[in-house]
């Protein structure tokens, strides 16, 4: 049976993957602008664009905003290990992941006021962390934490120490992970297609007097992360199910 010929973009795009594939597009070129690619494929400027969108959803074309399109880099992946521990380190050869901080004073309101358990408008601060792999925005991450518990100052780096020092241990860590698509403000943040699935983790953290001391909201793009959660079968823990 024939195979029905696929669409103008599927095709477009075909073809600028395999020049990246081959090499023949290097990774961190820029492309010829939209309407002299249109001129070269012969198609319509948005169709032009849907066959990016899809090159861009792939992670393997990247726009920036006033500067065009470009072959994307290959990011690498980091491995989110559930539990709130940090993303794997990365191999000698590859590129550290430099994060920066910035804290934010806010009321809590809406979803925030259920998360945290606490009352409308209740003192909070906001944690706004963003990862890059060189200039290449790499994940973000919004941490929430009622006010008095929030440090004075966050280093970079230093964060999840400060706010261990500040809040009695740890009883329960519950996380939610779905994936979606990222919000307007993501996509422009991170850079990437609105339509590039995300990993979306929102993890909350008990202490042992049953007070929430941290909700935070993770915003992964699926091209460069992937979660693990491991779960340790000990005989103490058989037994003491028996």
């Amino acid at each position: 049976m024939n195979q029905p010929a696929p669409s103008r973009r599927h095709a477009i795009a075909g073809d600028l993957r395999d020049q990246i594939t081959k090499g023949h597009l290097k990774a961190g070129e820029r492309l010829p602008s939209e309407a002299r690619l249109a001129a070269h494929y012969a198609v319509s400027t948005p169709t032009l664009r849907n066959a990016l969108a899809l090159l861009q959803a792939e992670g393997l074309v990247e726009k920036i905003h006033g500067s065009g399109n470009f072959v994307r880099r290959p990011l690498r992946r980091t491995t989110y290990i559930g539990g709130g521990h940090a993303p794997s380190a990365p191999a000698s050869t590859e590129e550290v992941l430099t994060t920066t901080v910035r804290a934010i004073n806010r009321r809590a309101h809406g979803h925030l006021t259920t998360l945290l358990k606490v009352s409308p408008r209740s003192p909070l601060t906001e944690f706004l962390c963003l990862s890059r792999e060189g200039k290449t925005p790499h994940s973000l991450a919004r941490i929430y934490v009622p006010r008095d518990l929030a440090p004075a100052d966050a280093p970079e780096g230093l964060l999840t120490a400060r706010l261990s020092d500040q809040r009695s241990p740890l009883a329960v860590v519950q996380e939610t992970v779905s994936t979606r698509l990222p919000t307007p403000g993501e996509a422009t943040t991170l850079r990437i297609s609105p339509t590039l699935a995300i990993l979306s983790i929102t993890r909350v953290a008990t202490d042992t007097a049953g007070r929430v001391v941290e909700a935070a909201l993770l915003a992964l793009p699926g091209d460069r992360a992937n979660a693990v959660f491991i779960t340790h079968h000990t005989a103490e823990g058989r037994r003491a199910e028996r």
